[in-house]
């Protein structure tokens, strides 16, 4: 009798993990072909319907996992804050201001991180910025995503400021306006998209830039 019972408790914890790998494979199938469908049509004349006849799964399924059209474009917005790691861009950034010795190292490595989120994010936010003027729920996530973008950039320099690496005169708010300047979807935009600079090119410029905009200038100067 308490064989069988544990044979059940254990069936039914595998069939659990079970299901909840496929629902994650067929959310990030629902993702992959709504980012997709997006940036090639354009918000307005994606539809649900496609998606999810493309991803292989229901209309209702998408509805359920993400709320329709903007909660995918959400959706899509937040996972392409974390970048392309598996630990997620923001914690990488802090671990390596909190550890490292070298402000020049430090924002030279916010350079690179900058390759490795703005592909995937800035595409998604030139969208939604374009749809914004006409759907206010796209218009309510651009204001999210502006807030959050310099809330973040607050954060960082004020990790800037503690460990007494800005140059003098270089208050908070002026840190903050600099990296939020310098890591923009314009900025980005401008340079990549529309002038044609490798990614490397762009991230090291990042790096560079904020180093000749934040730190103390050398003696010599």
């Amino acid at each position: 009798m308490e064989r069988n019972a544990l044979e059940v408790k254990t069936k039914r914890r595998y069939d659990a993990s079970r299901r909840r790998a496929q629902a994650a494979r067929t959310q990030e199938a629902i993702l992959h072909t709504a980012r997709q469908h997006f940036l090639e049509h354009g918000y307005a004349a994606t539809t649900v319907a496609r998606i999810a006849a493309e991803a292989g799964t229901s209309v209702e399924t998408v509805y359920k996992a993400f709320g329709g059209k903007s909660g995918l474009v959400r959706a899509l917005w937040q996972r392409g804050l974390g970048g392309r790691g598996t630990v997620p861009a923001p914690e990488r950034s802090d671990r390596l201001s909190s550890t490292e010795t070298d402000p020049v190292r430090v924002l030279r490595g916010w350079g690179t991180f900058t390759t490795e989120v703005a592909p995937e994010l800035a595409p998604i936010l030139m969208l939604v910025r374009g749809a914004s003027a006409t759907d206010p729920e796209m218009a309510a996530l651009l204001a999210d995503a502006e807030a959050q973008h310099r809330a973040r950039m607050r954060h960082n320099a004020r990790r800037l400021q503690q460990r007494g690496w800005l140059r003098p005169g270089i208050g908070l708010a002026q840190a903050t306006d600099i990296l939020w300047a310098y890591s923009s979807t314009e900025l980005y935009e401008l340079l990549v998209v529309k002038s044609g600079w490798p990614i490397k090119r762009y991230g090291e410029f990042i790096g560079d830039a904020l180093i000749a905009a934040l730190l103390p200038r050398p003696v010599s100067e």
